[in-house]
Protein backbone atom coordinates (compact mmCIF):
# COMPACT_ATOMS: atom_id res chain seq x y z
CA UNK A 1 0.00 0.00 0.00
CA UNK A 2 1.14 3.67 -0.66
CA UNK A 3 1.58 5.57 2.19
CA UNK A 4 -0.52 9.20 2.16
CA UNK A 5 0.20 12.09 4.06
CA UNK A 6 -2.34 14.79 3.70
CA UNK A 7 -1.17 18.92 4.91
CA UNK A 8 -2.52 22.41 4.32
CA UNK A 9 -6.22 22.46 5.79
CA UNK A 10 -7.34 24.99 8.08
CA UNK A 11 -10.05 27.79 8.26
CA UNK A 12 -10.82 30.00 5.92
CA UNK A 13 -13.92 32.74 5.17
CA UNK A 14 -15.73 32.17 2.12
CA UNK A 15 -14.49 33.51 -1.15
CA UNK A 16 -10.41 32.64 0.12
CA UNK A 17 -8.35 29.93 -0.69
CA UNK A 18 -6.66 26.84 0.49
CA UNK A 19 -3.98 24.85 -0.80
CA UNK A 20 -3.85 21.14 0.24
CA UNK A 21 -1.18 19.16 -0.34
CA UNK A 22 -0.53 14.91 0.20
CA UNK A 23 2.96 13.76 0.44
CA UNK A 24 2.91 9.86 -0.95
CA UNK A 25 5.47 7.06 -0.54
CA UNK A 26 5.31 6.42 -4.24
CA UNK A 27 3.73 8.47 -7.42
CA UNK A 28 3.34 5.69 -9.74
CA UNK A 29 -0.20 5.55 -9.81
CA UNK A 30 -3.90 8.26 -10.27
CA UNK A 31 -4.07 10.13 -7.11
CA UNK A 32 -7.70 11.70 -6.23
CA UNK A 33 -8.80 13.64 -3.48
CA UNK A 34 -12.18 13.12 -1.72
CA UNK A 35 -14.47 15.10 0.50
CA UNK A 36 -16.54 13.79 3.52
CA UNK A 37 -19.03 16.00 5.20
CA UNK A 38 -20.32 15.03 8.83
CA UNK A 39 -22.87 12.75 8.39
CA UNK A 40 -22.60 12.27 5.07
CA UNK A 41 -20.89 10.03 2.57
CA UNK A 42 -16.75 10.28 1.43
CA UNK A 43 -17.34 11.96 -2.33
CA UNK A 44 -14.95 12.64 -5.10
CA UNK A 45 -13.58 16.01 -5.46
CA UNK A 46 -10.53 15.70 -8.25
CA UNK A 47 -8.24 13.30 -9.55
CA UNK A 48 -5.45 13.51 -12.09
CA UNK A 49 -3.46 10.54 -14.13
CA UNK A 50 0.43 9.83 -13.17
CA UNK A 51 1.94 11.99 -15.59
CA UNK A 52 -0.89 14.94 -14.64
CA UNK A 53 -1.98 14.95 -18.67
CA UNK A 54 -5.69 13.86 -17.58
CA UNK A 55 -7.71 15.61 -14.97
CA UNK A 56 -11.21 15.10 -13.96
CA UNK A 57 -13.03 17.19 -11.16
CA UNK A 58 -16.93 16.92 -9.42
CA UNK A 59 -18.89 19.68 -11.36
CA UNK A 60 -19.54 21.47 -7.71
CA UNK A 61 -15.60 22.44 -7.60
CA UNK A 62 -14.93 23.10 -11.69
CA UNK A 63 -13.43 26.20 -12.40
CA UNK A 64 -12.83 26.79 -8.67
CA UNK A 65 -10.98 23.73 -7.55
CA UNK A 66 -7.12 22.68 -9.54
CA UNK A 67 -5.58 19.36 -9.14
CA UNK A 68 -2.05 18.39 -9.73
CA UNK A 69 1.22 16.83 -9.44
CA UNK A 70 4.65 17.11 -9.02
CA UNK A 71 6.15 13.52 -9.36
CA UNK A 72 9.78 14.30 -8.27
CA UNK A 73 8.71 15.25 -5.10
CA UNK A 74 6.11 12.92 -4.75
CA UNK A 75 3.27 14.81 -3.99
CA UNK A 76 -0.17 15.79 -5.32
CA UNK A 77 -1.92 19.57 -4.58
CA UNK A 78 -5.57 20.58 -4.62
CA UNK A 79 -5.63 24.23 -5.31
CA UNK A 80 -8.82 25.57 -3.86
CA UNK A 81 -10.00 29.28 -4.94
CA UNK A 82 -13.07 30.78 -4.23
CA UNK A 83 -14.25 29.05 -1.12
CA UNK A 84 -17.59 28.22 -0.29
CA UNK A 85 -19.37 27.38 3.06
CA UNK A 86 -20.43 24.18 1.09
CA UNK A 87 -16.62 22.91 0.82
CA UNK A 88 -16.57 22.65 4.65
CA UNK A 89 -15.53 18.92 5.14
CA UNK A 90 -12.21 16.65 5.60
CA UNK A 91 -10.72 16.17 2.50
CA UNK A 92 -8.77 12.91 1.72
CA UNK A 93 -5.85 11.96 -0.07
CA UNK A 94 -6.21 8.77 -2.29
CA UNK A 95 -4.17 6.52 -4.72
CA UNK A 96 -5.30 3.77 -6.75
CA UNK A 97 -4.79 1.92 -10.59
CA UNK A 98 -7.72 3.44 -12.27
CA UNK A 99 -8.40 6.93 -13.89
CA UNK A 100 -11.43 7.04 -12.36
CA UNK A 101 -13.84 9.12 -10.00
CA UNK A 102 -15.11 6.11 -8.33
CA UNK A 103 -14.15 5.59 -4.43
CA UNK A 104 -13.59 1.75 -5.00
CA UNK A 105 -11.08 1.63 -7.22
CA UNK A 106 -9.03 3.85 -5.05
CA UNK A 107 -6.92 1.47 -2.26
CA UNK A 108 -4.92 4.25 -0.64
CA UNK A 109 -5.87 6.41 1.44
CA UNK A 110 -4.39 9.27 3.68
CA UNK A 111 -5.65 9.98 7.47
CA UNK A 112 -7.50 13.31 5.65
CA UNK A 113 -7.70 17.06 6.90
CA UNK A 114 -9.94 19.42 7.82
CA UNK A 115 -11.09 22.29 5.91
CA UNK A 116 -13.75 24.53 7.22
CA UNK A 117 -15.17 27.59 5.55
CA UNK A 118 -17.01 29.94 7.38
CA UNK A 119 -19.83 32.18 5.93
Amino acid sequence: QVQLVESGGGLVQAGGSLRLSCAASDSSYVMGWFRQAPGKERDFVAAINWSGGRTIYTDSVKGRFTISRDNAKNTVYLQMNSLKPEDTAVYYCASGPMFTSTRSYYDSWGQGTQVTVSS
